[in-house]
């Protein structure tokens, strides 16, 4: 993976040749490894650089100006991409390539690890509690039916034991009953014998 950046040695223009120094001399002094393509003096360095720069990229009238960025075939991007990169501390990533260790991008791209670690283990978090909760809920819902289970079945006992009294009460209601006409006979007795008697004296 090689880092290709397309310059004009020979440029007119000041502006260029400053944006040329800039990302040239980033490269270097942070060690990464790249090859100068020149378009001034190699017409296939310009025709390459010129077919490879994505129509978005291009500027209207169609031919882009260097330095124009590349990771072997694919476009890392112009000068502005490059400065913008530069300046999120995010340059590696703008390459294509991997941090080294030690770097803001390497502690940067560490802490996202670790920021989508704790919401992971957040969220796994929340799901135990969920199904625990859930849990719960059927746990609570069983005994409900069982308490239910149950007050059916003891309903129809109750029922038939407020409709029939309890058998010793039946039979004293009967004797009581039996007591009474036998009582009643002995008054209607005792009434005919005084009769006869007042109709005697």
């Amino acid at each position: 993976m090689v880092i290709k950046v397309f310059v004009a040695t020979s440029s007119g223009s000041t502006a260029i040749k400053k944006k040329q120094q800039e990302v040239v001399g980033f490269l270097e002094a942070n060690k990464i490894d790249f090859q100068q393509m020149d378009i001034a003096g190699d017409e296939d360095n310009r025709k390459w650089m010129r077919e490879n720069v994505p129509g978005e990229k291009k500027p209207q009238n169609g031919i882009p100006l260097p330095p124009q960025i590349f990771n072997e075939e694919r476009y890392c991007g112009d000068f502005e991409s490059f400065f913008s990169a530069k300046e999120e501390n995010i340059i590696y990533s703008f390459l294509g390539l991997a941090p080294p260790p030690g770097t803001k991008e390497t502690e940067k791209s560490d802490t996202t690890e670790e920021k989508s670690d704790t919401t992971e283990e957040k969220s796994e978090a929340t799901e135990n509690k969920s199904d625990s909760k859930d849990e719960k809920s059927d746990a609570t819902n069983g005994t409900e039916a069982h308490t239910e289970d149950k007050a059916v079945e003891g309903a129809p006992e109750e029922a038939q034991s407020d409709q029939t009294p309890p058998e010793g009460q039946q039979e004293g209601e009967e004797e009581h009953a039996t007591t009474g006409e036998e009582e009643e006979k002995q008054g209607e007795g005792e009434e005919k014998e005084e009769v006869e008697e007042q109709e005697e004296s």
